[in-house]
């Protein structure tokens, strides 16, 4: 059973910095590599795409309100994406999630909040 759980979530200041981790279980990267995203929902607003890492070659792709402030990379070895979010701003706020996409199925971590506020 696949199992994603996302940590690194908290409190920062604006212009601060923040790594999410998201490691997964059930089954191992070298053996299958998943498409993986990081999503975002702030209240009251619509579930927003963060940022993708292709299955092969490492293809990034990022949304607009992110590009050059946040990474996506992954860590085969490790079964785990990492999210590293330079110069937080307080429109950033919201519980990130990670997406996981293994043979058509998608599995979602419990999310972990953000906060950026002074």
């Amino acid at each position: 059973q696949v199992h994603l759980v996302e940590s690194g979530g908290g409190l920062v200041q604006p212009g601060g910095s923040l790594r999410l981790s998201c490691a997964t279980s059930g089954f191992t990267f070298t053996t299958y590599i998943p498409t993986t995203s990081w999503y975002r929902r702030a209240p009251g607003k619509e579930r927003e795409l963060v940022a993708s890492i292709s299955r092969f070659d490492d293809i990034t792709t990022y949304a607009d309100s992110v590009k050059g402030r946040f990474t996506i990379s992954r860590d085969n070895a490790k079964n785990t994406v990492f999210l590293q979010m330079n110069n937080l701003k307080p429109e950033d706020a919201a519980v990130y999630y990670c997406n996981l996409i293994k043979q058509g199925n998608s599995y979602w971590g419990q999310g972990t909040q953000v906060t950026v506020s002074s």
